[in-house]
């Protein structure tokens, strides 16, 4: 099998990164191009992100432009996830439609949460510490991410509005700092910090890895001290900074009150030189609060988190067992926090991927699709408990406004979507929760919701009348033979012809039923 060149963009705060690589037979993946610039994205917001400005945005599209011309030169299949900067912006859907228009790039707005767990991915594949319980820190430009995890469990995670960038339009706005403005910003990131260092110290964690901007600067100033001033260590992944080095950095950082002073601070990246004090102050208070005796350094963050994510998804039967119990085991939480028919369910979502593997050369969608539509079939009732008559709409409520670990917010739609339309009225243009979906997905919704609507009906008493079903595929109708096992199936025959509408409809083809 051919594996295609993949692609990730980080649209940081501060800046925003892309790598592309060449997936391995292996399951890994070889770094082939990378880019970085510094954006700045919430330029002009002294607190919360409001607004991207329109000079934001300029330098936004035009590096996003450049990054899909270095992926196309690599034929590299684009994933572009965004972060704090853009999810808290009220123009976000302008700004991501805008992208899209003029680059062609559609963009992921991810949770503070789900941001956590594609660190935690690249951590895992960065540093040898995957059967230990670990505490993952990365500090970015507009929050700072915390996860406590050991193997495949994501045992805690927060994510608190506290970057480099932000604290320093806060507390620094002209990049200089005095001993007030630094004991402000000590004292706030404190009060911050504390309810999340409680936790984390309640569950207890073997070492800490730190990972993204601010903590690599570290790394990059203590090999410099190490090294008479030259920063030779290129490779900063596995580095172990002991705490009181990190002290020691954290004190020359804030000794220097103006950036061009921080400049001339061996192994810092001049670029980094205004905000520098902000993510010194973050990474100094988390460590001291957690009397940490050292932190490691992982050279992947979000961006390789992306990649494993990607290439875990596209597996198909080899899907990462981590990954995917991650997902699966949110939904379940979720369904099992419904008043619902849990046999029904579990009855329906093995029916429906069944019938999805089986007409694989009829709705021509790719096995990533698979896990969407099983957990579709398995939410599809969860809305029974506020309303009889109106329980697919309230299933797309609730799904669609529950954190799904592992998902991304389109990720969520599209299940909300195809759980709501496993009965009544199709998919319409007119449906605002349906039009708002990009038309690839649309088209998908459309194919996910006909299969869903068959094996439903198949099942419309709840009883487990049709044991298995076969399809066989002509070329303009579908026979579904279904063993009953001598139950009665008139009720599920009768439910069927109701629904089978939109599956004629989206794949042209009509159905039959044979009873076997």
């Amino acid at each position: 099998m051919v594996l295609e060149n993949l692609a990730a963009i980080d649209i940081g705060t501060n800046s925003f990164h892309l790598i592309v690589v060449k997936p391995t037979p292996d399951g890994g993946f070889e770094i082939i191009d990378r880019e970085r610039e510094v954006i700045r994205l919430n330029e002009g917001n002294k607190d919360d992100i409001k607004l991207l400005n329109d000079s934001a945005v300029e330098r936004a599209l035009n590096t996003l432009s450049t990054f899909k011309g270095i992926a196309d030169s690599h034929n590299a299949e684009i994933r572009a996830v965004a972060t704090s900067a853009v999810r808290e912006a009220r123009n976000k859907d302008e700004f991501i439609k805008r992208v899209h228009d003029e680059t062609g790039i559609s963009i992921e707005v991810v949770s503070g949460f789900e941001e956590a767990r594609l660190i935690y991915l690249g951590i895992l594949k960065a540093v040898p510490f995957f059967d230990k319980r670990i505490l993952c820190i990365d500090i970015g430009g507009g929050s700072t991410e915390f996860l406590v995890g050991e193997k495949s469990d994501i045992i805690y995670s927060n994510s608190l509005k506290l970057g480099a960038v932000r604290l320093t339009q806060k507390f620094f706005p002209d990049g200089k700092t005095n001993k007030k403005s630094i004991e402000e910003c000590s004292a706030w990131v404190k009060g911050e910090i504390f309810p999340v260092i409680k936790s984390i110290k309640h569950l207890g964690f073997g070492y800490i890895v730190g990972s993204s901007g601010t903590i690599q600067s570290f790394g990059s100033i203590y090999s410099a001290m190490n090294n008479n001033g030259s920063n030779e260590m290129k490779i900063l992944n596995n580095l172990e900074i002991p705490y009181d080095d990190i002290y020691e950095i954290y004190s020359l950082i804030i000794s220097k009150s103006k950036p061009a002073e921080r400049k001339k601070i061996p192994g810092l990246e001049q670029k980094r030189a205004d905000i520098i004090v902000s993510g010194a102050i973050i990474l100094q208070s988390i460590l001291e609060s957690l009397n940490a005796g050292s932190i490691t350094l992982s050279g992947f963050a979000l961006r390789e988190g992306i990649i494993i994510d990607t290439l875990k998804r596209k597996s198909g039967s080899s899907y990462n067992e981590y990954l995917y119990d991650i997902r699966m085991r949110s939904v379940m939480h979720l369904a099992e926090s419904s008043d619902y028919d849990t046999k029904h369910c579990m009855r329906i979502a093995n029916l429906a991927v069944d019938v999805f593997d089986q007409l694989k050369d009829v709705h021509k969608l790719g096995v990533e699709y698979r896990e969407f539509l099983y957990s579709a079939a398995l939410l599809h009732d969860i809305g029974y408990h506020i309303s009889h008559n109106q329980h697919h709409k309230h299933s797309y409520y609730i799904i669609r406004n529950s954190n799904i670990t592992g998902f991304t917010d389109l990720e969520i739609s599209l299940i909300a979507n195809v759980a709501r339309y496993h009965r009544k009225s199709h998919p319409k243009k007119s449906h605002s929760e349906f039009s708002v979906l990009p038309a690839k997905y649309q088209q998908v919704v459309l194919k996910l919701a006909a299969i869903l609507r068959i094996v439903d009906a198949l099942d419309r008493t709840h009883s487990g009348n049709v044991g298995s079903l076969r399809c066989i595929i002509d070329r303009d109708r579908v026979n579904i033979q279904i063993d009953s096992e001598n139950r009665p199936v008139d009720i599920e025959l009768w439910s069927l012809e109701r629904r089978k509408g939109l599956f004629e409809e989206v794949f042209g083809k009509k159905i039959e039923v044979t009873i076997i």
